[in-house]
């Protein structure tokens, strides 16, 4: 039916004869693939066919051999996984009990990339994602279906070391696979263009990422059932800080992930929820991820760094920053995050976020921002915080610096200020091939290229690419592939860009 919807659609286009000049516009879907998504090899997984390189990134050596071969954006891998129909089950009951569940179930799993074939068995795999969580088949109450599924988009987590703790269960140093379908992005590309765009930039705190395809098979069902193209991203956990330990300068410590309303602020943070991990899948605003048997020590050290960053001014308030700090990078990070328009971050929205502290002591530490979760970019915008157009808005007031005083504050002074101008104008510049738009649709091109065949799948869903933000957003016309829309956001964010 697909196929044939799509057949039409072109005949129409061709016998009518629109044209854009003439304020028409038809959304033509990606032709499905050619029987390739039935869960067998069919030879792509490597090339996705024989897609161009699309640029080099600073050197990343610490990663070779790991983070760089399982998350190659050149490439397409396979991830198969096998469950039971009882472990299905249990998954769908959890979700029905808390949809914010963070319970594991038991699964085989194969992953195929360059020619190499890994399997593990007893692997773990549990549900994933805040508002965007969601129940992988059916509705509430239902169990599975056997051959007759109705199947959803969801996050997962891939854990091939929750059950067995050996070498043997790990993808080239790699333990963990964050899933991700690609919600209310009908690109295909803005958060991996994102991450990618950190990795080019030098930015050694983000997290790797890169595209995948999904299978999952139900024992008893006549076939896996066909997920369709995943982002494939890098989990922030103790394995992340310790792979990065040279970068850091330590890799026992301490690690929060920030939800919404963590401002830093001292103001808010006495009456926040701050916990350690309990494994309950709880949105708590700070959540210590590492180190949960110190969360004492932890927490005090977090709620000292928040007072001294709102309640100190003045060169004291400079000097303790650059102290505790690694300013540029912080600015640099900062930089990047503005241009791709994440206005859903820390600084408009007190939101999604990681930090670090690379030491327990309550004074003596170096504190890292860790970006995360960049789905809503790209000119997908919101009213939100004190933004109402994520392309035009000034990148040197993107939040409310009173309620989350972090970058805010930094800039107000002339040398940190002039570390982030700069590097806003070079991830602008062309001949740094970054963000221009030039190089940015190129690149974008070049991944559409390796995925549109197999973007049509069993959920039914998001089985066609289209250039459009969010349809919930409130500026729809924003565009990435068209170079000569006034609304093409790269240049309309590029304008925004104050100069040197």
């Amino acid at each position: 039916m697909k196929r044939l919807i799509y057949i039409v659609a072109v005949a129409l286009v061709t016998l009518l004869g629109f044209s854009a000049c003439e304020g028409f516009e038809i959304d033509l879907p990606f032709p499905p693939s050619q029987g390739t998504d039935d869960g067998n090899d069919d030879g792509n997984e490597n090339t996705g066919g024989n897609t161009p390189s699309i640029g080099d990134y600073p050197n990343t050596s610490w990663a070779e051999g790991e983070l760089d071969w399982v998350f190659d954006m050149n490439v397409l891998p396979q991830i198969h996984i096998t469950v039971s129909e009882a472990q299905w089950n249990e998954l769908l009951q959890e979700y029905d009990r808390d949809s914010n569940t963070s319970h594991y179930i038991h699964c085989d799993a194969e992953f195929k990339s360059k020619g190499e074939t890994h399997n593990f068995t007893d692997a773990g795999l549990r549900l994933r994602g805040n508002t965007s969580r969601r129940r992988p088949e059916g509705n509430g109450g239902e169990k599975h279906k056997r051959d007759n599924a109705d199947w959803h988009h969801c996050h997962f987590m891939l854990n091939l070391r929750k059950y067995q703790k050996d070498d043997a269960h790990e993808l080239h140093n790699v333990r963990k696979l964050h899933l991700k379908w690609h919600k209310d992005d009908r690109a295909y590309c803005r958060e991996l263009y994102c991450y990618d765009l950190f990795r080019r930039f030098g930015i050694w705190t983000s997290a790797y990422s890169s595209y995948c395809r999904l299978w999952i098979h139900v024992e008893g069902d006549s076939k896996p059932a066909y997920y369709g193209v995943y982002e494939m991203i890098e989990a922030i956990d103790d394995k992340y800080v310790k792979k990065r330990k040279e970068l850091f300068g330590d890799h026992e410590h301490n690690l929060w992930k920030c939800r919404f309303g963590a401002s830093l602020n001292y103001n808010d943070i006495k009456s926040a929820s701050v916990h350690a991990d309990d494994g309950s899948g709880a949105n708590y605003q700070y959540e210590l991820k590492t180190n949960l048997e110190n969360f004492d020590t932890a927490k005090a050290q977090l709620f000292e760094f928040s007072k001294n960053l709102t309640r100190l001014n003045g060169q004291e308030f400079h000097d303790w920053i650059a102290k505790v700090c690694d300013v540029r990078l912080l600015l640099r990070t900062y930089a990047a995050n503005v241009v791709v328009g994440m206005w859903d971050d820390y600084w408009n929205n007190s939101n999604n976020y990681y930090i670090y502290f690379n030491s327990s002591d309550k004074d003596n530490y170096k504190f890292f921002f860790i970006p995360f979760d960049y789905d809503n970019t790209l000119g997908t915008s919101n009213n939100c915080g004190v933004q109402s157009d994520s392309g035009r808005h000034d990148p040197l007031n993107w939040g409310d610096t009173n309620r989350n005083p972090l970058i805010g504050k930094i800039l107000k002074y002339d040398d940190y200020r002039a570390i982030y101008v700069e590097a806003l104008n070079e991830l602008c510049d062309p001949a740094n091939n970054l963000f221009h738009y030039q190089a940015s649709i190129k690149r974008i091109k070049a991944w559409h290229n390796m995925i549109s065949s197999y973007v049509v799948n069993d959920t039914e869903e998001d089985c066609e690419i289209k250039d459009r933000p969010a349809g919930w957003g409130n500026m729809y016309d924003y565009r990435l592939l068209d170079a000569n829309s006034s609304m093409n956001f790269f240049k309309v964010k590029a304008k925004s860009i104050p100069s040197k």
